[in-house]
Formats: structure tokens, C-alpha cells, sequence
């Protein structure tokens, strides 16, 4: 006995509103645990964070890892700009105005290491948090970061991270 559409159009269909279907109630379950009507004009979330002026710099040749760090950011308030390359994070950090950076340990062919002494002395006081997926961070020793994730990480400890971090810059905090 056959099961399902005959079509495959059909069924295509089928998914693509099933995910809607699935996004939309999503949408709808985060705006009541933030207290707001469901926004049926921009399905967008309102910003969780009182003042969102921090913009957080995701330099990771992984874009999964850049993703996930821009959703979970995003969710929290933050602005965030993302990096592929050392390359790409100089013209960001150059560009906007970034409160804190999330550099991979792994960059690709380029040294994240030396794109960090870049920015303590182009930038200093700059926050920068390391993200590596090495256990025991072997390749840090001897470097000065403000903070390490380890991957896989949890979306609570990213956010933490970042938000001790940014505070560091805020005029009262202390």
C-alpha cells in the first residue's frame, strides 16, 4: 500500500508549510515569553537585552558556528557581524563598531593568533573571547585572552561570556 503524496511537487509543498507552520508558532512562543503580542506584520522578536548597543564580531571560517552564534546573539539582543577570515574581521572591526570579538582558535590558513595581537595593540581594551574546539587550548598558552569557549558550547554560556564581556566596556560598570 503506498503511503503519502503521489506528487512530489505535492509534497514539497507540504513541508515548506509545515515549516512555516513551525516557524510561526515558534515566533509566536517567543514573543509571549517576552510579553508581546504576536507581531503578524515583521515576525520579528523584540530584543531581550534593555540597550542592544553592543555589537559582537563572530570570526569563525566555520558558518555553522557563525550561525548559531548570530542566532543565540541575536535572540539576546546583540548586534552581531560575522567573519569568515582574519581578512574579512580586520574590515569589520575597522567598519563598526565592535564591543566584543569571538575569535576561532582554527582559523582556517590564517593565525587567529596573530590576528589577536593585531587587535591588542590596533585596539586595546578590546574584548576578545576564544573559540576552540581543542582540548586544553594547548595552542593558547601563553596568550592573553579575556575568555575561552570551549565548542561544543551552550547557548546560555555564550551569551554569559559575552555579556561579562561587554559590561567590562559599560561607563558604570564595576
Amino acid at each position: 500500500m503506498r503511503r503519502g503524496p503521489r506528487n512530489p511537487a505535492a509534497s514539497s509543498r507540504n513541508l515548506a508549510f509545515s515549516a512555516f507552520v513551525v516557524v510561526r508558532l515558534l515566533v509566536s512562543h517567543f514573543q509571549s515569553l517576552n510579553g508581546l503580542a504576536p507581531d503578524t506584520v515583521t515576525r520579528t522578536l523584540a530584543r531581550a537585552v534593555d540597550s542592544p548597543s553592543n555589537t559582537v564580531l563572530v570570526v569563525d571560517d566555520d558558518a555553522a558556528i557563525r550561525f548559531l552564534c548570530r542566532v543565540n546573539l541575536e535572540l539576546d539582543g546583540w548586534t552581531v557581524c560575522e567573519a569568515a577570515t582574519a581578512s574579512e574581521a580586520r574590515a569589520a572591526v575597522s567598519e563598526a563598531d565592535v564591543d566584543v570579538v569571538l575569535l576561532d582558535v582554527h582559523l582556517g590558513a590564517e593565525s587567529s593568533l596573530d590576528f589577536l595581537a593585531e587587535l591588542r595593540v590596533g585596539y586595546p581594551g578590546l574584548p576578545v573571547a576564544m573559540l576552540t574546539g581543542s582540548v586544553g587550548t594547548p595552542t593558547l598558552e601563553g596568550v592573553t585572552v579575556d575568555a575561552v569557549i570551549p565548542k561544543p558550547f551552550k547557548p546560555e554560556e555564550l551569551s554569559a561570556t559575552v555579556r561579562r564581556l561587554a559590561m567590562r566596556l559599560a561607563p558604570n560598570a564595576g
